[in-house]
């Protein structure tokens, strides 16, 4: 019912505008550091063009004494004397001197770690120590963004059959990867640890924290870009089916990827003599630790290891797709008579992939893996869920959740279940409350790799990353509090918590003429710049419906 997430062609209520604009710069944090990710991965690709993978040997000239290719043998190696005792025995009637020692085993480190942290990352002491550029980094980032702009530079139509490949190609590559993680040793210790829930784990608050952001990311929601994206469709599209399809196979993919990484962790515990808790490890650390170790044990590396890296780059420009164009769309939507004309948004979307790659400098230099945790941890993670329960509060009881219901009827021609109307107003509200809660319950400082505790400066700096996309909200209002005409504060309020809606979006019950918007100039100049020319409105004895026709632009 609104064209983006930013919300200017339908002016609801107020405070939608604020919203839109805070899950606007979440999508763009977002999308600085998720960019990150893809250069790491084309590093790994061009490193994978060799016979020998360079992380599957020691010896080189980033690796320590302490290597180790073959963990049978990484805890009894490399032992050091550090107290010794003189002792003289009698033995045949000869005296002999014994110096007894006492050893410690010092545990190896296994190349893959090393070629990530020493070779890739050069990682330092901490992020007070930043270090310079990794030019080999800023390069793969230059081509990730330069993919990025020519993949969306001429629309949605463009980057639409370009995710065709993107998103169907990677469930071939997982599926053989499967099949010879399922062949290593110690495979079926990790799938069973997978498989076997720990229920004692259920009473612990984190893990429903966790698992809660995680799904709210995985499926993007409230983060404006769905919205986006699905502005796009024709007015009776039945996006309630395609929210079902889209549920069940993001689910389907996330278990099915399970069964990849846990045949590999348990090949990785059975070499290390450990249990597979011990290294289950999350994070970025897993896709670039745990699966090039794997490739690495595979007859033709070289080969696996350059369809890995194929597939997890293919899987990230399908997200970042996503992200960059559901941003492209709110500004531009929220500026139609001037990004819509000549190439003007084409140029947008280059300055935007330019600022972007000038901001992810930062996360390339040899203390920037502790700038792209703090990205991670703050920008969004958390402030997601107030998102969320603000937008049940704005759409269940402000714009009014039987309007928003029969909107959906007058798109889709059907009514929803009912129940949804209780999982807008009621449910999703608490659940998301709760976790937000919960989540300041269990709420514990930043750490990297367990052992290094970022400063109080840089996480007073992660919170205000959280708070720049939220604290438009409030601002919003008041402005919107400030510009309107009214007497007192309270009429002003009132004023402004009544839906504002096109004609084709009045229903039979709507009578009050203030909830109309005129067509303006402005306004038929956002529909003749729409994506869709040839929006036209048909209403009959006042019920209200609406006719598309689609001209599609050569």
């Amino acid at each position: 019912m609104k064209k983006n997430c930013v919300g200017k062609n339908v002016h609801w209520v107020f405070c939608f505008l604020g919203i839109g604009v805070a899950t606007t710069i979440i999508v763009f944090l977002l999308n600085i550091y998720y960019n990150v990710i893809l250069t790491w991965a084309f590093y790994y690709l061009f490193a994978s063009f060799t016979s020998v993978l360079p992380w599957s040997t020691c010896g080189n000239d980033w690796n320590t004494d302490n290597c180790r290719t073959d963990f049978d043998q990484v805890t009894t190696v490399n032992q050091t004397v550090y107290n010794t005792t003189n002792v003289t025995l009698m033995t045949n009637g000869t005296l002999t001197n014994l110096t007894m020692a006492n050893f410690t085993k010092t545990k190896g480190v296994d190349s893959v770690t090393e070629f990530w942290e020493r070779k890739v990352l050069q990682i330092s002491s901490g992020i007070d120590d930043m270090g310079t550029i990794k030019w080999d980094l800023a390069l793969c980032l230059l081509l990730a963004w330069i993919v990025i702009y020519f993949c969306i530079w001429k629309g949605i139509k463009t980057s639409g059959k370009i995710m065709y490949f993107t998103a169907t190609s990677p469930y071939i590559l997982m599926t053989v990867l499967l099949i010879r993680g399922c062949t290593l040793e110690g495979a079926g210790e990790g799938i069973k640890f997978y498989l076997t829930p720990n229920f004692e784990r259920l009473a612990d608050a984190e893990v429903w924290v966790d698992a809660g952001t995680q799904i709210f990311f995985s499926y993007s929601i409230s983060l404006g870009v769905l919205t986006a994206l699905g502005s796009y469709n024709k007015f009776h599209h039945n996006s309630y089916r395609d929210c079902i399809i889209f549920a069940c196979t993001n689910s389907g993919t996330s278990f099915f990827a399970g069964f990849v990484i846990f045949s590999v962790l348990g090949f990785k515990a059975h070499k290390q003599g450990v249990s597979v808790a011990e290294v289950a490890e999350s994070g970025p650390g897993l896709a670039f630790i745990a699966y090039p170790e794997a490739v690495a044990q595979m007859p033709i590396s070289p080969l696996w290891s350059i369809l890995f890296f194929f597939m997890i780059i293919l899987l990230g420009l399908d997200s970042q797709f996503v992200g960059v164009e559901g941003f492209i769309t709110a500004i531009t939507d929220l500026f139609p008579t001037h990004f819509k004309k000549g190439h003007r948004k084409e140029m947008f979307i280059g300055v935007t992939c330019i600022i972007s790659f000038l901001l992810g400098l930062c996360m390339v230099t040899n203390g920037g893996m502790y700038v792209f945790q703090i990205f991670d941890f703050y920008s969004g993670s958390r402030i997601i869920l107030v998102v969320a329960f603000l937008e049940c509060i704005a759409i269940g009881y402000l714009y009014g959740v039987d309007r928003f219901y029969d909107n959906i009827e007058m798109m889709y021609g059907f009514r929803i279940p009912i129940l949804m109307k209780w999982m807008w107003t009621v449910v999703t509200p608490l659940f998301t409350i709760i976790l937000f809660v919960l989540n300041g319950y269990t709420y514990s400082e930043l750490t990297y790799n367990r052992t290094y505790h970022y400063p109080q400066w840089a996480i007073g700096l992660g919170w205000m990353m959280a708070c720049s996309s939220i604290v438009f909200v409030p601002i919003v209002i008041g402005y919107k509090l400030y510009q309107h005409p009214g007497d007192t504060i309270l009429q002003r309020i009132r004023l402004l918590m009544k839906p504002k809606l096109r004609q084709h979006q009045l229903r039979v019950q709507d009578t009050d003429p203030d909830e109309l918007i005129q067509d303006t100039e402005t306004h038929k100049m956002e529909e003749q710049t729409s994506p869709y020319p040839g929006y036209h409105q048909v209403v009959d004895n006042g019920n209200a419906s609406v006719n598309q026709t689609r001209e599609t632009k050569a």
